[in-house]
């Protein structure tokens, strides 16, 4: 097509460095979820980005610190998630439930972050061990979490003893096994895993397990074991 005039008096619009960041970081997430580290190729992300190869180069310098940069933007999206998590207003069982919730609810939305630790542990954490980001954005999850525990003690309705990491881990893996495993377990077990009902079914489960076991007191006897949950 022959372009006008007035498309020629057009001027250029101005390369968006930040735009284009993002649409290598975008194009390298699902590369880097679909085929690991080691088998993501640098030729499909710029194809897929629509990009050159020395642009790709020019913004983050290689393979390694690019992959770098999507871990770094799926530790920062899970950070965000849990940031939008409001507990002023919420006690401590309903939070810690809602908490759970959440987790479980962002592992759903972004299926590909299981994807990318899994590439990562595959490596032994050696790409993010490098990143000066990812340590520090949970600091605030953890503080999150022990708010709830500490309120859920002074009310008297939480166990004590229980550490904010150890906590974490459990209410994250048992959302992240199921999800991880779920073609699998699902043909093991004959179920449909995938399926709306059984994932409600899960998310019930989950928040039982926590709950009821912050809920519990291992030093009280059976008759003084109140169901505060």
């Amino acid at each position: 097509m022959v372009k006008t005039l007035a498309a020629l008096a057009k001027p250029k619009r101005r390369r968006d460095p930040d735009r284009t960041r993002e649409r290598i970081i975008d194009a390298a997430t699902i590369e880097f979820a679909r085929y690991g580290f080691d088998g993501a190729r640098i030729d499909r992300i710029v194809e897929r980005a629509e990009i050159s190869k020395n642009l790709l180069y020019y913004h983050f310098g290689g393979k390694e610190p690019l992959f770098i940069k999507v871990m770094e933007t799926a530790y920062l999206l899970m950070r965000n998630h849990h940031r939008d998590f409001q507990i002023k207003d919420l006690g401590p069982i309903e939070g810690m439930r809602h908490l759970v919730s959440y987790t479980f609810q962002h592992f759903l939305d972004h299926p590909e972050i299981i994807s990318l630790l899994n590439s990562e542990n595959l490596h032994h954490a050696r790409h993010i061990a490098k990143s000066k980001e990812i340590k520090q954005l949970y600091n605030p999850l953890l503080n999150i979490i022990g708010k709830l525990l500490e309120e859920g003690q002074r009310q008297g309705v939480f166990r004590h003893g229980v550490d904010s990491v150890d906590l974490y881990i459990s209410l994250s893996g048992l959302s992240y096994f199921y999800l991880s495993n779920q073609y699998t377990l699902g043909t093991i077990f004959n179920t449909n895993l995938t399926a709306s009902s059984r994932i409600e079914q899960r998310r019930q489960h989950m928040i039982e397990v926590i709950v009821g076991y912050l809920c519990h007191k291992p030093d009280a006897s059976p008759l003084q074991v109140k169901p505060p949950c």
